[in-house]
């Protein structure tokens, strides 16, 4: 899951992105992110969190700087070699991207069956995701069927299932009460504890209390903040957390 260069999962290097001949978005942007690790990204509205977001997933490719992702050079590396990269992430689309005729659960089961798991084989971890989210009796059920909260909680289902090396989440509680928020964030702290790197995008402070060993980034006006140190040393290791 790591590269070889000293553990890192991704590193940005003097990044700067800008849509057509607008002014940048993401301004001189550079951190490296560790594996096992959990990083909340805040910050005002038009901050430039979801660009961000879209660079950590490769949907989106830098105008400037250097990209590096589980040690492979993310800007120069053909596209024809982007799918099996972003096989190892797992994503919450703040607009959810559910397949509109797929139901829940094989919404859910999606990126298992892109994997070759057996249908056999994924039948019970899918049902068991969808009853962790509060969703078994709705597992039938169609996305312009579910309410917004509903189609939230299928999307970070679909992400965790197959669990990747990285989750990337954008605003992943902005549509649930929050006692399901609380619950959501639990599910991503048990993936981290599994290995996964976890990269939350969230306008909600109180929610950065909940995971105390979380490190925090803070972008304002397209520049990066690093109110914790966490962009340049790396965290304590998974396994020496309580």
């Amino acid at each position: 899951m790591t590269s070889a260069a000293d553990g890192e999962i991704v590193h940005f290097e003097n990044v700067g992105l800008r849509y057509g001949t607008d002014r940048e978005v993401l301004s001189d942007v550079s951190f490296t992110l560790f594996p096992g690790s959990f990083y909340f990204l805040t910050g005002a509205s038009g901050a430039g969190k979801t660009s961000l977001l879209k660079l950590l997933y490769l949907a989106q490719r830098p105008s400037r700087g250097m990209i590096r992702m589980f040690g492979t050079d993310a800007i120069t590396m053909p596209r024809e070699s982007l799918p099996m990269l972003r096989r190892r992430l797992g994503v919450v689309f703040q607009d959810f991207r559910l397949v509109a005729h797929l139901s829940a659960f094989d919404n859910v089961a999606l990126p298992l069956r892109v994997a070759g798991v057996s249908e056999r084989e994924l039948a019970k971890p899918v049902a068991d995701m969808l009853e962790w989210v509060g969703l078994t009796e709705r597992m039938h059920a169609r996305p312009a069927q579910l309410s917004g909260g509903e189609q939230q909680r299928v999307a970070i289902a679909r992400a965790v299932i197959g669990r990747p090396d990285m989750l990337v989440a954008d605003e992943p509680t902005g549509n649930v009460d929050p006692e399901m928020a609380i619950k959501l964030l639990r599910l991503f702290e048990a993936l981290n504890r599994l290995g996964t790197t976890v990269v939350v995008a969230t306008h909600d402070l109180h929610l950065l209390k909940k995971v105390p060993d979380s490190l925090i980034m803070r972008l304002d006006k397209g520049r990066l903040s690093d109110p914790t140190g966490a962009l340049r040393y790396p965290p304590r290791p998974a396994a020496a957390r309580v």
